[in-house]
């Protein structure tokens, strides 16, 4: 009983803070639960197998959840860096096969920075709409400042 009281728990916590974690982070949470449960069924002793699980699992997920954040960064930095002001920049992120767009807005100079506006979104009925601002670091690459 006290198992799946644990059990239910951790659900409901990871499904809780899924909605505010960036994709690494949400990978992370997913591999640790799917290692954990893994573990459980496949190890003699269900306890280190869902210890050892969740563990591999969390390092799976996050690794799996970076690469599609680096991914997603990349075309938005390429937005700002090459994109006319106001027209969209759109992709597919062939990991997730969703589609986003990044639309910057022109570039101004604020504390001795190059900025640009930048709504991001999500395509689809469902979809999210971020607006952020992104400025020129001293390398030269845009960074989101939010």
């Amino acid at each position: 009983m006290k198992k799946t009281i644990v059990a239910l728990m951790l659900v409901s916590f990871l499904a809780a803070g899924y909605g505010c974690a960036n994709k690494a982070q949400q990978g992370a949470g997913i591999g640790a639960l799917a290692g954990a449960t893994i573990g459980a069924l496949t190890f003699n002793n269900k306890v280190s197998g869902a210890a050892i699980g969740a563990g591999v699992g969390l390092l799976m997920g996050y690794i799996i959840g970076n690469e599609w954040d680096k991914h997603d960064e990349k075309q938005v930095q390429n937005a700002l860096e090459t994109g006319k002001s106001d027209v969209a920049h759109s992709w597919t992120n062939p990991d997730t096969g969703r589609s986003y767009s990044a639309t910057p807005s022109a570039p101004y100079v604020q504390e001795d920075r190059v900025y640009r506006d930048v709504v991001i979104s999500e395509n689809g009925p469902d979809g999210d709409k971020i607006m952020a601002k992104a400025y020129r670091d001293s390398n030269g690459e845009w960074r989101i400042k939010q």
